[in-house]
């Protein structure tokens, strides 16, 4: 059967193919043939590169059914997209891309936990929070929850460091919802599920048959697919569905699972879940060498170990090159040691104890190179847990500029596992990959290795050619897999027939032609007779900023970036940036032009810079910052001027916009509609917003200066609060600094205020926009009268909205170094931290709400106070409830006024969850992310402290 669809044949030119894939659809604009979004949407997590012709964001069944319709008769090939984070290049295609995560994201939990209901387009972690409550979670673990979604793990049948084969994608799944290629949609919860597949696939039901008893009925098969199954194994279809299933309906639903969006679309998976293990005890067991780590892991396991995470030498190594390393590798000359983390869980502290006393005897038997401990403190833990996750990290982050990191893996049996790190050393240093690891799932038998390498010229492609082909000889001489997790994709397509044979290709051949008889859905990926497609459409990573060079393309930042759903995410500003500077090498002016035309407000003006991607990233680029800094570099000097002046004179700034915003409530609407509409067209778009009702008045002044003697704090009213009124006092009374100051005149607890706090800020919004000597005007006179106002630092700084809190804490990085040293013992404490230990305690006991809806912010995360916004809102409310669907809400300042689709978007999902029943109050703890939330809810978002001024006055 052909590899690639048919030629194009009713959609050659772009509008032609949009106008074919909008009929497809229910809304037309989400269909787009534009180059910066097709570019942008290429790229994933793996080192080959298809551009689409079309990219469309599917929001039923019935539209992926049309589109699959759709892109066949267009010629074209279909490629289903979720999270983007497969590493093996399965999640890209030249043709139509269909896009399942944008509108794909609902969740039910059934049974009290026991089971859930899961769309494709939401992450693991996301599923596993909505389990959490139940003490329950999914049994895949991969490490990339974080970002991986649920279609993913349907496609690859994920596992992970724990689920081995038992607790897999395959194993848990009870049932699916799935559409073919022919558009019949099958639902294998319904109890006539195999009766309609016959009704409606014939010749696939047959098909199905045949195939189940060729499989059953040849004992060289069987025993083939055994062999490999019995290991974790992700390479070609899932076979083993023949042998464990009977029903073409079960059967089929099973090989979809690791199907890699090669048969069908699933748009709805029901899971089993497992218990969540809350009490654990954790080691680093520093052996010998390989072989006596290896030797260890029967014992182990016996003993109860859940988890036995293997690393060699080299990744002991890397480790110790952290700022930080475990106490176990301080001082260790390591040579060819080799260390296992181990990890025993239990649901109660007594069967851990139990468990880990039973074990005791089988630790101190091992050859081990220093102490074997198991900890149960959770810091002490989780350092441990980051040196193991911290390996791609380090290998990846140190990588040479413009080369591209993989991660590969494979699975062997477990007595071949000594002898096949050993070969796969062997190899690296063979072939040149000196900064190659290993580690791996060693319970398993499933070992990943990671180099660095570079497809920019004919002799490293070759390189990478030879040391594939030898590492094929290899795991397939050990009776191995070439892929245990991370799905065949297309970098291991080729070598599907060697590793199964002829007959059981065949089988996966005619599996795939009775699934999708025109090839339409993702050729090249899993099958694949050209048997050096694996090395064609390799990426090339050129340098563009060393700010964003170490970018490995994982798409780990996607899940937590507010514009999404909107423009573009801090990986495809990367790539938009990447394919800019390709463009330019290739002397391509017309495609250079047209994607840094784009650039500007897709990827500069529309970012909100909350910097939450830099918590997310594995290499820690922070793509918010570099945004900031290209918003700055377009700034001219007239610009810069006045933005320094306006830094100068903020005290008066603000008054004159309190006094615009009353001056606007106070006139007709339809004028000031004009007046900014106009001022925006004239070029002020970044600087004035489209005039809209909800905004706010002018709010109150700052506080007037207090100097108690014995005062325990500076208090550092955000003049945020005095832009914009509160939501519950728009007269201009109240709002969070008075809030605070009579929470702390309550409490008895004198604090500080700075005298000319009028004139200072925390210099976010020149920050956010780029003006840096603004900025460092800013800081400059805010730390000097901090500096004094606190006795150069003996009392702490107390912000009453969180991004100044944050703000203030970055402040000094404006300056230049002999300043900021002067100023580093400044503490920045925020408002909310500050009540919770010292005002509740002294506080009266506040009359309680029943609910009330909690709206954390970008900075609280960055603050690392979330749980502290949690307990002060649990002292008034029995109920606090942040919508699982939590994310920034993107008002960032003024983007929101400035850019409101892109708020609208970023609290669409939680809007809908909070408003899907009723809450006695709502809060945050910062104006504008009150602001925004209020305008996506229709609810009144107050901060937290106002809530309980009122609550104990």
């Amino acid at each position: 059967m052909p590899t690639t669809a048919a030629p194009p044949s009713a959609a050659g030119h772009p509008s032609d193919l949009a106008a074919l894939l909008a009929g497809c659809v229910g809304d037309p604009a989400r269909v787009t043939v534009d180059l910066p979004r097709r570019v942008a949407s290429a790229h994933d997590a793996s080192p080959y590169l298809f551009t689409p012709r079309a990219v469309v964001r599917a929001a039923t069944a019935a539209e992926v059914g049309a589109l699959m319709a759709g892109a066949r008769a267009a010629g074209l090939p279909l490629t289903l997209r979720s999270g983007g984070t497969s590493l093996s290049g399965q999640a890209g295609g030249d043709g139509v891309l269909v896009d399942v995560r944008s509108h794909w994201r609902s969740a039910e939990v059934l049974d009290d936990g026991l089971r859930i209901r899961l769309q494709p387009g939401l992450t693991v972690r996301q599923a596993n929070a909505r389990l959490t409550r139940y003490g329950r979670r999914l049994g895949p673990d991969p490490a990339s929850e974080s970002a991986c979604t649920i279609g993913g793990l349907v496609a690859n049948n994920s596992s992970g460091m724990n689920c081995g084969t038992r607790d897999n994608a395959y194993r848990t799944m009870e049932s699916l919802q799935f559409v073919l290629p022919s558009g019949t949609v099958v639902d294998t919860a319904a109890a006539d599920a195999d009766q309609a597949l016959r009704a409606r696939e014939p010749a696939l039901h047959a098909g199905l048959l045949r195939l189940r008893d060729r499989v059953r009925d040849s004992p060289a098969s069987r025993a083939t697919v055994e062999r490999l199954f019995s290991l974790k194994n992700t390479m070609g279809y899932g076979l083993n569905a023949f042998l464990d299933h009977t029903a073409p309906a079960d059967i089929l639903a099973h090989l979809m699972i690791g199907s890699e969006g090669t048969l069908g679309f699933v748009g709805e998976a029901v899971f089993r879940t497992v218990p969540l293990l809350p009490h654990a005890a954790t080691g680093l067991l520093v052996l010998p060498g390989l072989a006596e780590a290896t030797d260890a892991l029967p014992a182990l396991l016996a003993a109860g170990a859940r988890t036995a995470e293997l690393l060699d030498a080299a990744s002991l190594r890397v480790a110790q090159r952290s700022p930080d390393p475990v106490d176990a590798l301080r001082g260790l000359r390591v040579e060819r040691h080799a260390a296992l983390l181990v990890e025993f869980a239990e649901d109660s502290a007594a069967l851990l104890q139990e468990r880990t006393a039973a074990a005791r005897p089988v630790l101190d038997r091992l050859p081990a190179v220093g102490p074997t401990t198991l900890v149960r403190d959770p810091a002490v833990r989780a350092r441990l847990w980051h040196l193991r996750k911290g390996l791609y990290t380090a290998v990846a982050g140190a990588r040479r500029p413009g080369t591209t990191a993989l991660l590969e893996d494979i699975a062997v049996p477990m007595e071949r596992l000594t002898r096949t790190c050993e070969g796969l050393t062997g190899l690296f240093d063979r072939h040149g990959y000196q900064d190659a690891v290993i580690f791996g799932h060693a319970r398993d038998g499933n070992l990943h290795f990671m180099l660095t390498q570079d497809f920019d010229t004919p002799a490293e492609t070759e390189r990478y050619a030879r040391f594939t082909d030898a590492m094929v000889d290899l795991v397939l001489d050990a009776g191995g897999t070439l892929k245990a997790e991370h799905g065949t994709g297309r970098a291991m397509a080729p070598f599907v027939r060697r590793q199964y044979g002829d007959e059981l290709y065949d089988v996966m051949r005619e599996l795939k032609r009775l699934c999708d008889p025109h090839g339409v859905l993702s050729p090249g990926v899993l099958l694949e007779d050209d048997p050096a497609a694996h090395l064609r459409n390799l990426k090339s990573v050129p340098e563009v900023d060393p700010a964003v060079d170490a970018c490995v393309e994982c798409g780990y930042c996607e899940p937590v970036c507010p514009t999404a759903d909107a423009t573009t995410t801090p990986r495809q500003r990367i790539v938009l940036q990447r394919e800019i500077a390709l463009a330019a090498a290739d002397g391509d002016e017309e495609r250079r032009r047209a994607l840094e035309a784009d650039y500007g407000y897709a990827a500069v003006d529309s970012c909100a810079a909350d910097s939450l991607c830099v918590t997310a990233c594995p290499v820690a680029i922070d793509t918010g910052a570099v945004m900031k800094r290209l918003r700055g570099e377009r700034h001219g000097a007239l610009s810069r001027r006045t933005g320094n002046a306006v830094a100068r004179r903020w005290g008066s700034a603000v008054n004159g916009v309190r006094l615009a915003l009353n001056t606007a409530h106070a006139a007709p609407a339809s004028a000031v509609r004009a007046a900014t509409g106009a001022a925006r067209r004239l070029g002020a778009a970044e600087l004035v917003p489209a005039w809209t009702g909800d905004i706010p008045r002018g709010g109150p002044a700052r506080p007037a200066p207090r100097h108690p003697a014995e005062a325990r704090a500076v208090f550092f009213a955000a003049c945020i609060g005095s832009v914009f009124a509160p939501e519950a006092a728009p007269d201009g009374a109240g709002g969070s600094a008075a809030a605070f100051l009579r929470l702390c005149d309550r409490a008895g607890v004198p604090v500080a205020v700075p005298q000319g706090l009028a004139d200072l800020c925390c210099g976010t919004p020149w920050q956010s926009k780029g003006y840096t000597a603004g900025h460092r005007t800013m800081a400059a006179r805010t730390l000097e009268v901090l500096w004094q106002a606190t006795g150069r630092g003996r009392l702490p700084v107390v912000c009453d909205a969180s991004s100044c809190t944050h703000g203030l804490s970055q402040l000094a990085d404006a300056l230049g170094e002999s300043e900021r040293a002067r100023f580093a013992s400044l503490r920045f404490v925020d408002s909310v931290v500050f009540t919770a230990e010292h005002l509740l305690p002294a506080l009266p006991a506040p009359r309680r709400i029943g609910s009330l809806a909690l709206h954390p912010t970008c900075s609280t995360v960055h603050l690392g106070i979330d749980d502290v916004l949690r307990t002060v809102a649990a002292a008034v409310s029995d109920e606090v409830t942040v919508p699982d669907s939590w994310g920034c809400c993107a008002f960032a300042g003024d983007r929101g006024l400035l850019h409101p689709e892109i708020t609208a978007a970023a609290t669409a999902a939680q809007a809908a969850e909070i408003n899907g029943r009723g809450h006695d109050a709502y809060a945050s703890c910062n104006r504008t992310c009150e602001m925004g939330m209020t305008r996506a809810t229709g609810r009144p978002y107050r901060h937290v402290l106002e809530i309980l001024d009122a609550a104990t006055s």
